[in-house]
């Protein structure tokens, strides 16, 4: 038995030589996906907290960003931390069996393991502290000690930090099991938690709690799609492996918890899977947001077929899943010309060259990008600066660009503006790029109030159809300079305007009926002026949205998402 473990725990080593050295491989070889890239000017800005997410992935890319200053060092922690999770997963399910070939199996045959093996964004730091708590919970829960105590609160903090979802995986682990509440260490866990998470906690008081009124308000649908559900239930068979997926669910579910682990984890993999199955009622649901969900079923697959003799046909059908599996990831790192003419594997080439080519009509100046946090955050990483910019209008998402000090270094200065042909520019540049056409032109002082709060005072719930609706507005300049919103002397123009969202459709933008030629806001002050608006004359449950409009651009979001019910 002994020399059997042995053996096991010499092929693991094996194993997981060889998933580093792939992982180094891609991470080194294949472009960073946009999303990376928008973390990686999280990096640049290291704060407690960030619009979209918690710090923890920019501390990651810092790391390694430090030592290796490239697509590897971007992913360089992620690379490290995925082999310590494979070697942490099997010392949790060896407790059972010692089946290495099994676990390898199913290890490989999880697509979203392969994507945050080198993959850098929030999910893979939440993969890794995910694992690591379950590895220390299951000590603790069989040795009540404070140093598994003390271990696990600090894991908990990292868990948080890298990723909402965290909470998930508390809430249903203390769900499984009332009797951690009887122990004295669970309350230190809980405190010193808490206490370790506060600076995130301020951060979020400081600025106006971003991330709720992202992930609870803004993304939250006002309609429903059947195809949300779907859509959200053949991505997880699929992301459990396309080919063996099925069966490690059906080994999963029919698997009974035999201790206080396995029912923490079963009920975690059922009650994320459930959670966000229950959440596509009221918008999309993002595939991979189950991976906590994923390192279960992993677990409970594992210690269920282990029992038993696996079969021939599944051992070749996990291979083929594999083999499937491992032949896309090299695609992106062989480029084959045939291959780019497809969306998603053309999207992970030629972003370097894009940007050079952008960068040449721009020189050292910034760059203003419409619409988008992923587009200026890739020019950015190419270019090795934080000279990109996105401008985010009042029809796209508020995102970090609305926080990030980059639009006070751009006010009333020169800056380059990616815009469209049809912009109306005298004169427009065309670049040609490996990702096609773009133009652009130069603004020799760009005026934009992207980061004032436009808010009403007071909004009644309901409102007539077709009224005209006073309000009084609290305009409040977050700068830390003086700034105007009249036009006298003005190149751009400045206007207060208004529109109403009605499900996913957001209505024409209208003028507001207010004097703001004489507003005039210190730095850190707010003015009172009143206003009035005309109500949609249909009813409905509708959204208000008050944006600051300054050409040339199509108007920021200057306020929060209002709700305001209309009725006849």
């Amino acid at each position: 038995m002994l020399e059997t473990r042995k053996k096991a725990e010499q092929t693991l080593f094996v194993f997981l030589g060889l998933w580093t050295l792939i992982n180094i491989i891609q991470a080194i070889f294949v472009e960073v996906h946009a999303d990376e890239a928008y973390y990686w000017v999280y990096s640049r800005f290291l704060d407690w907290g960030y619009f979209d997410h918690p710090p923890m992935v920019a501390l990651f890319i810092k790391i390694g960003d430090t030592i290796f200053p490239s697509t590897l060092g971007l992913r360089l922690t992620t690379v490290i931390t995925s082999t310590l999770s494979v070697y942490l997963l099997w010392k949790i399910v060896s407790r059972y069996a010692h089946n290495v070939k099994l676990f390898v199996l199913l290890f490989l045959s999880v697509v979203l393991f392969h994507v945050y093996g080198f993959i850098t964004t929030p999910d893979a730091p939440l993969f890794f502290f995910t694992v690591l708590f379950l590895y220390i919970y299951q000590r603790y829960v069989e040795v009540d000690k404070f140093k598994w105590a003390f271990l696990l609160a600090l894991v908990i903090a990292g868990m948080l930090y890298s990723k909402y979802h965290g909470i998930l995986i508390l809430f249903f682990t203390i769900f499984s099991n009332f009797k951690l509440l009887k122990r004295s260490t669970f309350w230190l866990v809980v405190v010193i938690s808490i206490i370790a998470f506060i600076p995130h906690i301020w951060w979020q008081i400081q600025n106006s709690y971003p991330s709720f009124y992202y992930h609870v308000i803004d993304r939250s649908s006002a309609y429903y799609k059947f195809s949300f559900t779907t859509e959200y239930i053949i991505a997880q068979l699929a992301l459990a492996g396309p080919l063996v997926g099925w069966y490690m669910y059906k080994t999963a579910v029919s698997l009974k918890p035999e201790d206080a682990f396995i029912r923490a984890v079963k009920f975690n993999f059922a009650g994320i899977f459930i959670f966000f199955l229950i959440s596509t009622l009221k918008g999309r649901v993002e595939a991979h947001w189950t991976l906590p969900a994923m390192i279960c079923l992993l677990i409970l697959a594992y210690v269920a077929i282990s029992r038993y003799t696996v079969p021939k046909w599944f051992e070749r059908l996990a291979i083929m899943n594999i083999f499937l599996i491992i032949l896309v990831r090299l695609i992106l790192v062989f480029p084959i010309e045939a291959l780019k003419k497809v969306k998603i594997v053309d999207y992970y080439f030629g972003n370097k060259d894009w940007a050079k080519s952008i960068q040449e009509k721009a020189g050292d100046a910034p760059v203003i990008f419409s619409n988008s946090f992923q587009i200026p955050s890739r020019y950015n990483f190419y270019t090795h600066s934080t000279k990109g910019f996105g401008y985010d209008s009042r029809y796209y998402r508020k995102n970090q660009y609305d926080i990030w000090p980059l639009e006070d270094s751009l006010r009333n200065k020169r800056a380059y503006f990616i815009t469209h042909p049809d912009a109306g520019f005298e004169q427009l540049d065309t670049i040609q790029t490996s990702k096609g056409v773009y133009y652009g032109t130069w603004l020799d002082q760009v005026r934009m109030y992207q980061k004032v709060s436009v808010n009403p005072v007071v909004v009644p719930e309901e409102v007539s159809a077709g009224q005209v609706l006073e309000l009084v507005l609290k305009i409040y300049n977050p700068y830390d300079e003086t700034i105007s919103l009249g036009n006298a002397g003005q190149k751009w123009k400045c206007y207060l305007e208004y529109g109403f969202k009605l499900g996913p459709d957001l209505g024409e933008f209208k003028a507001v009926s207010a004097d703001i030629e004489n507003v005039v806001i210190g730095s850190k002050q707010s003015v009172i002026i009143k206003a009035s608006v005309q109500v949609p004359v249909e009813e409905g449950k509708y959204k208000m949205i008050f944006s600051l409009r300054t050409d040339p651009f199509g108007g920021a979001r200057n306020s929060n998402m209002i709700a305001i019910k209309v009725k006849k």
